[in-house]
C-alpha cells in the first residue's frame, strides 16, 4: 500500500514594491485627495452617508471572506451602484471640492487679485444700514463667476453707489429680500437667491441671511457682507467662515486682504473718515469667528 502524503504548502512570500520617487509622489497625491474629501464632508450630513457606504463595503468584504453566499449575492446587486449613488448624494460636496481646487493659485499661477472698486460706497452704505438696523446682504465677487446666482435675481447692471444700496434694502420694497451681487464697480443684480449652508455646527441663532452668506462662500471665493436686522451688527463671511461684530475699519481691512490689496495705512483710513462716519456697528466689539 502506497502511503498518502499531504501536499506541501508553499506560501507565496509577500514582497513590498520598491519605493522610488514616483511612488512617494503617488502616495502624497492620494493622501492629499483623501484629506480634501474628508475636509469637505467634515461636520456635515454627508459625513454620515460616507460612513454608511464604508460600512456597507466592509460587510461585502466580510461576506466574501467568510463565504456567506446569500449575503454576498445580495450585496453584489448594491455595490456596483455605489459609484452612481456617490455622485448623486455628494453632488454639492463634489462641486465645492472642484471649486476649492480651481480657486487655488498653484505655484503662483493665475495672476494677482483685482482690487475691489467703489469699496468706499459699499462701506458708507453698510455703515448707515447698521445704524438704522436695516438687514442687508451684499456679495462681492472675486475670481469665480456668480452668473448662476445673478440670473436668480433681478438684473440691474448699475454703477454702485451708497444711495443705490440704501434704496435696494429699504424695508417693504420689492428688492429688499435676497442678496445684492457686486462685480467690481457695478451692482449686477439684486434680490438674488443663495444656497444655505448645511453646517450643523453653526449656532441656531443665525438666521437665513447669515446662513446664505456662509453658503455662497462655501462654493465660491466671494465675500459676503451681512447687516443684522435685529442688532445692526456687521458680519463678514468668506471661505465658509463667519466673523461677527465688526467695525467699519475692520470690514475695510478684511475686504482689502480678501482681494489681495495692501493693508491701508492710517492715512487711508483718515481719508475715508472724511467722507463719512466710521463708528462701529451697534454691539460690535470683538470679531467672533464661527468656523465651518
Amino acid at each position: 500500500m502506497v502511503g498518502w502524503a499531504m501536499p506541501k504548502f508553499n506560501p507565496v512570500p509577500f514582497a513590498l514594491p520598491n519605493l522610488d520617487l514616483t511612488g512617494i509622489i503617488d502616495i502624497l497625491v492620494v493622501a492629499f485627495l483623501v484629506y480634501q474629501a474628508l475636509m469637505v464632508v467634515r461636520g456635515t450630513r454627508a459625513g454620515h452617508i460616507l460612513v454608511g457606504i464604508v460600512i456597507m463595503m466592509a460587510f461585502y468584504g466580510a461576506a466574501w471572506w467568510a463565504g456567506m453566499v446569500a449575503l454576498r449575492s445580495l450585496l453584489q446587486f448594491i455595490v456596483p451602484y455605489l459609484g452612481l449613488a456617490i455622485i448623486v448624494l455628494f453632488q454639492s460636496e463634489i462641486r465645492r471640492t472642484l471649486a476649492r481646487l480651481g480657486r487655488k493659485r498653484w505655484l503662483g499661477l493665475g495672476g494677482a487679485f483685482q482690487p475691489l472698486e467703489s469699496v468706499s460706497e459699499i462701506l458708507l452704505a453698510v455703515e448707515q444700514l447698521a445704524q438704522q438696523k436695516i438687514g442687508a446682504l451684499i456679495i462681492l465677487e472675486r475670481d469665480i463667476g456668480l452668473r448662476t446666482f445673478i440670473e436668480s435675481g433681478v438684473r440691474l447692471e448699475a454703477h454702485i453707489s451708497r444711495d443705490l444700496l440704501l434704496s435696494i434694502f429699504q424695508p417693504g420694497l420689492p428688492l429688499h429680500d435676497g442678496a445684492v451681487i457686486v462685480q467690481k464697480d457695478r451692482c449686477a443684480a439684486a434680490a438674488c437667491f443663495l444656497p444655505l449652508t448645511t453646517n450643523p455646527t453653526l449656532s441656531s441663532q443665525l438666521g437665513t441671511r447669515h446662513r446664505a452668506a456662509i453658503g455662497i462662500t462655501e462654493e465660491t471665493d466671494c465675500m459676503s457682507v451681512v447687516v443684522s436686522e435685529e442688532t445692526g451688527r456687521i458680519s463678514v463671511a468668506s471661505f465658509g467662515e463667519l466673523a461677527q461684530g465688526l467695525s467699519i475699519p475692520e470690514l475695510l481691512d478684511r475686504i482689502n486682504r480678501h482681494f489681495g490689496v495692501e493693508r491701508p495705512g492710517q492715512s487711508h483710513v483718515e481719508e475715508f473718515a472724511a467722507s463719512g462716519p466710521l463708528s462701529a456697528a451697534p454691539g460690535a466689539e470683538t470679531g467672533e469667528k464661527v468656523k465651518q
